[in-house]
């Protein structure tokens, strides 16, 4: 990873007893960041602990729950000395609704309404909780980063495959208008997704994919550092392919080979004007 010194930098990480989560974390300890790791997961945070190698401050917390949710911003500005970033990577998968829907497809109609709810308050209240508790300070400092781990945009559309896609779909909609919300404030709101799908728990070790050709949830590290650093600023409504960047690349070849456009501006340009749907002259990457 290239060097990026994020010392003096208070990062909030959800999911990060994890997977995905858990990567980013470590990769953003390692580099001089005071992380607090935000899950329901108590066991998994305390095995990211021994693994940071860096400064990791554990807080258990209910993303679905407002006061749960306060509770983290407000503990990690008190006890951390502030906050700069929140990266929205709690999330529950397929396996939380059917536990082989690889060979056993799940049909929309056929999900279970309580569990269907609940993977929706996670990936989608979730989110917005810990973004509404966190905004107000980050507006009011005039610097800040809100990242969400959304998924591919074939997922969020792939039947079998709801309400994980769906709850993606939202996120990532969600993502587009609070990055407008945050315009010229000296915050930023941004995507970062794997860019694939990825060695993690949300694909169970059951399942038949080959683990080695699953992205390995490293790759989300320098990527995450760069957002949550002073190099990233103007870098508003993006989307990021973790898989893409190159730790060795300068920072604007990676904008350009691994960033696009976040949601998607280009479907709504193309509706006013009737013209195909691009993105800045490309077809919008899938």
């Amino acid at each position: 990873m290239a060097d990026r010194d994020l010392s003096g930098k208070v990062v909030m990480v959800t999911g990060a007893g994890s997977g995905l989560g858990r990567a980013m974390t470590l990769a953003l300890a390692e580099s001089g960041a005071t992380v607090a790791g935000i899950d329901v997961n108590v066991d998994g945070m305390a095995e990211t602990a021994t693994m940071a190698q860096g400064s990791f401050t554990p807080i258990k917390t209910d993303i679905t729950d407002v006061a749960d949710a306060d509770n983290a911003i407000a503990t990690a500005i008190k006890d951390l000395g502030g906050l700069h970033v929140l990266i929205n990577c709690a999330g529950l998968g397929m396996p939380t609704l059917r536990v082989d829907y690889w060979d056993n497809r799940l049909y929309f109609w056929e999900a279970d309404p309580d569990k269907w709810q609940r993977l929706m308050d996670v990936n989608v209240r979730g989110a917005f909780l810990m973004a509404r508790a966190a905004a107000p300070h980050l507006v009011e400092q005039k610097w800040g980063r809100i990242v969400n781990v959304t998924t591919s945009m074939n997922t969020m559309i792939r039947g079998g495959n709801m309400p994980y896609g769906q709850s993606k779909a939202s996120l990532e909609a969600a993502s587009n208008a609070w990055a407008d919300d945050f315009k010229d404030s000296g915050v930023t709101c941004n995507v970062l997704v794997p860019g694939g799908a990825a060695d993690t728990p949300m694909v169970p070790n059951e399942s038949p994919y080959a683990r080695e050709n699953l992205v390995q949830p490293v790759v989300m590290g320098p990527p995450a550092c760069w957002l949550a650093s002073n190099d990233s600023d103007g870098i508003n409504s993006m989307r990021f392919l973790a898989r893409n960047w190159d730790p060795a690349a300068s920072d604007e070849d990676n904008v350009r080979s691994a960033g696009s456009p976040a949601a998607w501006p280009s479907l709504a340009d193309a509706a006013s004007v009737g013209q195909p749907a691009t993105s800045h002259g490309k077809d919008i990457p899938r």
